[in-house]
């Protein structure tokens, strides 16, 4: 399904929120407990019982706030390689070339933005395959007149975490310097199948899990630890819809810096939890541009302020904001299927 995206004001969704909800869903987002009643432990950060987490959850899930709760895994850690793909398209053909896009499997976020190139997309492949060649197939639709593959060269920082409460919240840096490659057996593709399913809102959501996997919750939780440990797992957490959580301006910022400057601008960003991610990548002829933020605001307005604070930061002014206008697609890799 296709959605527009408004460029300021907020969702109705967040009117429904009072400000236990807004706790509750800052602490699903980073630190979900993988405990056997995951529910009770949420509730006893928020001062409130079981019944009563369960309740709010159920109804933040059903009013589209919580797109997912679930195992999220890294994805070069497991062997596939993964791109970001711009494509400059024909704006009378963009929404049935989006379309065709999407129905690739790899393909897990898709959005038309602003500019000459006007669709971007995020493709993975498993191992023993090409990325760059799925680009270059999927760049064959009528209406493309141009295209850059944009694998990261360097990730300096990953974490989509929405600030619900407005308070201080501390950002999260991704280990990157893993010397022991990771080759996934069948036992770890079985567990990771499972795993990365949206669990139940309920009291032991954990239960059918490990029973599907013949293993009890300590097992189960053992195994998150280790894979967390070895950077196959990022963390156990929920994803939110951005745009309900009110959360509707998603700029991405992309700057002309070389080496050493998109460094510093990697160091600035760190200190904005609004930022969720930071790539180096490569450039192009047409497209000088290296390091890319990617901000999340409930404005316009506010991702403008945060990359002119980065401009300030850095002493670098060479940038552009692209801002999302349609989604296409938005949801998880499913990775061994």
């Amino acid at each position: 399904m296709l959605r527009e995206s408004k460029h300021e004001g907020h969702s109705p969704a967040i009117d429904d929120m009072d400000n236990t909800d807004r706790k509750l869903l800052n602490e699903v987002q980073w630190s979900f407990p993988l405990d056997t009643r995951p529910f009770r432990e949420l509730g006893k950060r928020s001062g409130i019982d079981e019944h009563e987490t369960i309740e709010r959850i159920s109804r933040l899930r059903k009013i589209g706030i919580i797109r997912q709760i679930s195992a999220i895994y890294d994805t070069r850690r497991l062997g596939y390689s993964s791109t970001l793909v711009s494509f400059s398209v024909d704006e009378r053909m963009i929404d049935s070339v989006a379309e065709r896009i999407n129905s690739h499997p790899g393909v897990s976020h898709n959005y038309r933005r602003d500019g000459e190139f006007n669709l971007w997309f995020t493709l993975a492949t498993p191992p023993g395959t090409d990325v760059s060649k799925e680009a270059a197939r999927l760049a064959e639709e009528n209406g493309v007149s141009r295209w850059h593959v944009l694998p990261a060269i360097k990730l300096y920082k990953i974490g989509v975490r929405l600030n619900m409460t407005g308070e201080a919240v501390r950002t999260e840096e991704e280990k990157r310097s893993w010397k022991t490659p990771f080759v996934p057996g069948e036992e770890d593709r079985r567990f990771i199948r499972v795993t990365q399913r949206d669990i139940e809102t309920i009291p032991a959501p954990f239960d059918s899990m490990s029973a599907e996997l013949g293993m009890s919750n300590e097992e189960l939780f053992r195994r998150f630890a280790a894979y967390q440990e070895l950077g196959v797992m990022r963390r156990f957490a929920a994803i939110l819809r951005h745009q309900k959580a009110g959360f509707v301006a998603n700029g991405m910022v992309c700057w002309r810096a070389d080496e050493e400057e998109s460094a510093r601008i990697a160091e600035a960003a760190r200190e904005f939890s609004e930022i969720s991610h930071c790539y180096m990548r490569p450039t192009y002829e047409d497209w000088p541009y290296s390091t890319f933020t990617m901000i999340h605001g409930r404005e316009r307005s506010e991702c403008e302020h945060i990359a002119s604070e980065l401009s300030r930061k850095t002493g670098l002014s060479d940038y552009v904001i692209l801002y999302s206008t349609k989604e296409y697609k938005k949801q998880r890799v499913e990775y061994f299927v």
